[in-house]
């Protein structure tokens, strides 16, 4: 048998994946990607811990300068929580590598990434339209969108998610994605926060409308309070969407106190 037949062929090397931010949507990534990546995790609330890097299930937990020196990097924690971030990964990222968010909103942190990640890096905006609780049945099928920001990666990123994840991703810029969360996103939390806070809702004799209801209440109830703070005040667009909502619902209020309608006699 001759040599070129005994070679076996060159395998080709894995991405590797360096997660900044380990919280509950961290954890989410990790477990859909450690399958196909080796994944490296910082996170920043555990900085101060001694211990050297250690693999838990399937992802090795190290320091930030080893997440950070990985092929694509991603940025799992809140908007005011990113300059940091960025400042303590900045020395260790290679030429080449891409870093992306998950933020739920897009044109803050694209300014902020734009302006403090090195131009040696591409950067891209990401939003996955879903979190832990939300994608407890598996994410085919939900959406996440993709936003270039830097470089030419997010048209290669969404069709890779697509192909391999399943998922819905939409191409869009920053300011497209926070018009419409303004009001996808905005209007959701806004009347979760306060059916939450009417407690003990109806369980029982429910209509199947109200049952939707309760479901989008319990998919966000858990959600850090900083996904709130980012949806209703960091998002450009929302303070138009929250007033009129808001002025539409009084002016309603007081119609009915007067007892004007389109009530038939």
């Amino acid at each position: 048998m001759s040599e070129r037949a005994t070679r076996r062929p060159r395998s080709t090397p894995r991405i590797k994946i360096g997660l900044i931010g380990y919280g509950a949507f961290g954890r989410l990534a990790a477990s859909h990607l450690a399958p196909l990546f080796p994944i490296f995790a910082y996170d920043p609330a555990c900085a101060t811990d001694p211990a050297p890097c250690r693999t838990v299930r399937g992802v090795t937990l190290c320091d930030a300068a080893t997440a950070a020196a990985c092929d694509l990097v991603i940025l799992a924690m809140p908007v005011p929580r990113l300059s940091a971030a960025i400042a303590a990964i900045r020395p260790h990222l290679r030429p080449g590598a891409t870093v992306l968010d998950v933020c739920s909103v897009k044109v803050a942190p694209a300014e902020i990434m734009r302006a403090e990640l090195p131009e040696h890096v591409d950067v891209i905006g990401t939003h996955p339209m879903f979190g832990p609780q939300s994608a407890r049945g598996g994410i085919k099928g939900l959406k996440i969108v993709i936003c270039p920001i830097r470089g030419s990666g997010a048209r290669p990123l969404a069709a890779y998610l697509r192909k391999n994840f399943g998922l819905n991703a939409i191409l869009a810029t920053p300011e497209e994605h926070d018009r419409e969360a303004a009001m996808v996103q905005g209007l959701t939390h806004l009347i979760a926060k306060v059916l939450v806070e009417m407690e003990p809702l109806p369980r029982n004799m429910t209509t199947a409308s109200f049952d939707l209801l309760l479901r989008a209440v319990d998919m966000v109830r858990h959600d850090a309070p900083e996904v709130f703070y980012a949806i209703e005040r960091m998002n450009p667009f929302a303070p138009d969407v929250r007033r009129r909502f808001f002025a539409l619902a009084a002016e309603l209020a007081e119609s009915l106190e007067r007892n004007n309608g389109p009530i038939s006699k």
